[in-house]
């Protein structure tokens, strides 16, 4: 097969039953900057970024029946809400998939009917122990060790018992063993790869209840219509209606098999076990690759009920509603009070994406100031102020000449090729912690020790030379930053005319110092002989 030229990704669907909160948030962001990341290498043409809501659910139908709201018109404007907030994070999706659509149910429908036909589905009887709020059968065992309670909610489980159609989920369990083999990066990070293979090995995979009888809202079956398609077997299908499965056969393979599902690593069973062998029933390929990220903590500011100062709570409305901090969750705010962009840097530098990482206000103030404004800010407001002052701007006399560089001892194709390891396993505060430790810091203290706006008074040439040299870090950092915080990033590189276009640049073009032509100057607008504070310091 020829070597795939496309770069696919999703998130997770979300529940509407509430707004997103900051660590559904994070998700995005985690995959937000592998998108763009991969724009840069492959072009835009050549990337497909999907999200969307999880709609056909039980939960949904009954919070929009609390409100008196229609079902749909209760999605839409929550896909609306959802959108919103995307948008003001600069989350740069391609679609965005409500499971409520048409087009979505008509693609379902062909699937499971594919599905059924190749004899993965049949009809028979489940009883077990069910939580509304997961939508799901729990086992025996969790029901004993949680004290008749779901583990996740909290909330006691109901004996159910109904007539269903079942999707022969067992049938496949050697073969999902034998791909984690073949594909080691199948599931990353390991851990959740470690946790997959032991579940199947100690426990094995039965066969799971796919569809619900009468239910208004949700998606019927195409062989059997007194039936609904239970959530999972709907939800997880997003993924490839989205990109044309069942009605767009060219984009459909232009894209699949998907190259990254970003996911929370609550929801890994399902991605990994569920979602391959769903795929192998129908005759697709399995993704090649599922992420599972991990969570965020608040840290808690003061004594709340039985909950000391520090003490850290998971991010959940839930949860935070009961402690009565559920505005601390909620990104618009956070968004409103600092910047989109300070959000963006935040989440991916304090918060280790495949693990967990904690939020406190007093820590995001001290990472914004640190990092954005006394470091990267201060390095572009000195640069861009101190040459208009001194030479109107102009970098005049370097024309044919290579920059020096300001790090000491930094092999700087080796360091590029570091943050690129580090976007593309993942690893954002890694990537962000060596951007900043590793070179925008030591181009700072280049800047502290030959001190220019000294130097012009005494040498000009030399402090030009020295404003010349500093000027491409701002470049190269510029371009590595571009997949974090973009606009930031724009606004740093196109102040000065560096001759390759800002939306044609790539990774490649930071690895190296490249000569410069003799007009090279600042473009920006400037007020009063100072630049806007890219990022103006809090408190």
């Amino acid at each position: 097969m020829a070597a795939k030229t496309t770069w696919f990704q999703t998130t997770a669907i979300d529940y509407p039953n509430s707004r997103p909160h900051i660590g559904t948030a994070f998700e995005k962001l985690g995959a937000d900057v592998q998108a763009r990341y991969r724009r840069m290498e492959i072009g835009e043409e050549n990337v497909f970024f999907l999200m969307g809501n999880d709609e056909n659910t039980v939960k949904v139908s009954k919070r929009a029946a609390e409100l008196g709201l229609d079902t749909q018109a209760y999605c839409d404007d929550m896909a609306r809400q959802f959108q919103e907030v995307w948008k003001a994070l600069d989350i740069s999706y391609d679609t965005f998939v409500q499971t409520s659509s048409e087009r979505h149910k008509q693609c379902c429908r062909k699937f499971i009917q594919k599905v059924y036909d190749n004899g993965y589905i049949y009809k028979g009887e489940y009883g077990g122990w069910y939580c509304d709020g997961c939508e799901e059968f729990k086992s025996d065992k969790q029901h004993a060790e949680n004290a008749g309670n779901c583990p996740t909610h909290r909330t006691p489980l109901v004996r159910r018992s109904e007539p269903c159609y079942f999707f022969k989920l067992s049938a496949f369990s050697e073969r999902l063993l034998k791909h984690y083999e073949e594909n080691p990066d199948f599931i990353q990070p390991e851990i959740r790869k470690n946790e997959i293979v032991s579940l199947i090995k100690t426990e094995g995979l039965r066969d799971i209840n796919i569809s619900r009888k009468g239910e208004d809202w949700g998606i019927q079956i195409p062989f059997d219509p007194e039936f609904t398609i239970y959530v999972w077997f709907d939800a997880l299908l997003t993924y490839i209606t989205g990109i044309g499965y069942g009605d767009d056969e060219a984009t459909f393979r232009k894209y699949w098999p998907c190259d990254t599902h970003f996911i929370g690593k609550d929801i890994t069973r399902f991605h990994t076990a569920l979602w391959p062998a769903m795929l192998w029933a129908a005759g697709e390929e399995a993704p090649t690759k599922v992420f599972a990220h991990g969570f965020v903590y608040l840290k808690l500011p003061e004594k709340v009920g039985d909950k000391g100062a520090g003490e850290l709570v998971k991010i959940g409305k839930t949860t935070l509603k009961e402690l009565g901090l559920e505005y601390l969750a909620e990104p618009m705010e956070i968004i409103k009070k600092f910047s989109a962009e300070a959000f963006r840097y935040f989440f991916l530098r304090e918060c280790p994406y495949p693990g967990d990482g904690d939020f406190s206000p007093e820590r995001f103030v001290e990472v914004y100031n640190s990092e954005l404004a006394n470091n990267l800010g201060n390095l572009f407001s000195r640069e861009m102020t101190i040459t208009w002052k001194n030479f109107e701007g102009v970098f005049a006399g370097t024309a044919g000449k290579v920059p020096e560089a300001v790090v000491p001892g930094l092999d700087l194709k080796a360091f590029v090729e570091t943050v690129r390891g580090h976007v593309e396993g993942c690893r954002y505060n890694q990537a962000l912690q060596a951007i900043v430790q590793d070179f925008l810091t030591p181009t700072n203290q280049y800047l502290e020790a030959n001190a220019p706006w000294k130097l012009v008074k005494t040498d000009k040439d030399a402090a030009k030379r020295v404003l010349f040299n500093a000027v491409q870090s701002l470049r190269v950092a510029s371009i590595l930053l571009k997949p974090f915080i973009p606009k930031s990033a724009e606004a740093i590189y196109t102040s000065f005319n560096f001759p390759k276009p800002w939306a044609e640049v790539k990774y490649a073009d930071a690895a190296e110092l490249l000569a410069q032509p003799d007009d090279l100057r600042v473009t920006a607008e400037l007020f009063d002989g100072k630049p806007k504070p890219l990022f103006p310091r809090i408190g």
